[in-house]
């Protein structure tokens, strides 16, 4: 499989697939394809299923197969980047469950809980995740503009939980409550904020679509206007 990035602000990744390859989707995110692309919908087994509706994601994946050389392009569905990611056996990535657009049929995803009981209760969107193994590409959808660290072992970052777009699993994620009362209530940060301790590479959104529409939610006409 060879892509191409291609657009600005919303962007698409262009897929050429030679004859029998295949690429996987969870969101309906096809824009455009070739008249020889054949799609297929697989649920992936009962418990796969249910763990699926349990953590709120599609429970069918999208399979396209080239009968042919063929064309397949997925676009993102808010403003910002693609980031394309090579995975391999050894370097599984963790994935906020919204960021998954599309990947080769060799990549396997899977639920990914976080392990820390605070994390659980209080790390809202970053409760619940999506762990991306096997081998071959995958392409995550960034909200916004994109930023890249790599943690040295022990070294921290504090982000707000939206912001976070996904890490290598050689990292660790906890959560940490904002200090000072007057500052929970009155900073407009909210009580809890995601740690990430390396080692390894974290990726990080400028714009999460949750902060947007808490933003704009003031704005909005209410039934009674």
């Amino acid at each position: 499989m060879k892509y191409e990035l291609k657009g600005g602000a919303f962007p698409v990744v262009v897929c050429q697939l030679t004859d029998g390859e295949q690429m996987v989707t969870e969101k309906g995110s096809m824009v455009w394809m070739s008249p020889n692309m054949e799609m297929g919908t697989s649920g992936g087994g009962l418990g796969k299923m249910f763990s699926k509706a349990f953590s709120g994601e599609s429970m069918f994946q999208n399979i396209y197969t080239a009968r042919g050389d063929g064309m397949i392009a997925f676009g993102s569905s808010f403003p910002g980047r693609i980031l394309p990611l090579e995975i391999q056996p050894g370097r599984e990535i963790i994935l906020q469950k919204t960021a998954f657009l599309a990947s080769e049929t060799g990549v396997k995803l899977s639920i990914h809980f976080n392990k820390k009981a605070g994390a659980g209760f209080f790390g809202g969107e970053g409760f619940i995740m999506q762990k991306l193994s096997g081998s071959g590409i995958a392409f995550a959808e960034v909200d916004g503009e994109l930023v890249e660290y790599d943690l040295a072992a022990g070294q921290q970052m504090v982000i707000d939980t939206g912001n976070v777009l996904g890490f290598e699993e050689s990292v660790s994620i906890d959560i940490q409550q904002v200090k000072g009362l007057k500052n929970k209530l009155l900073g407009g940060e909210g009580f809890f904020n995601t740690v990430l301790t390396g080692p390894g590479k974290i990726w990080l959104q400028t714009m999460p679509i949750s902060s947007v529409a808490s933003s704009i939610q003031p704005f909005l006409p209410t039934g009674n206007s």
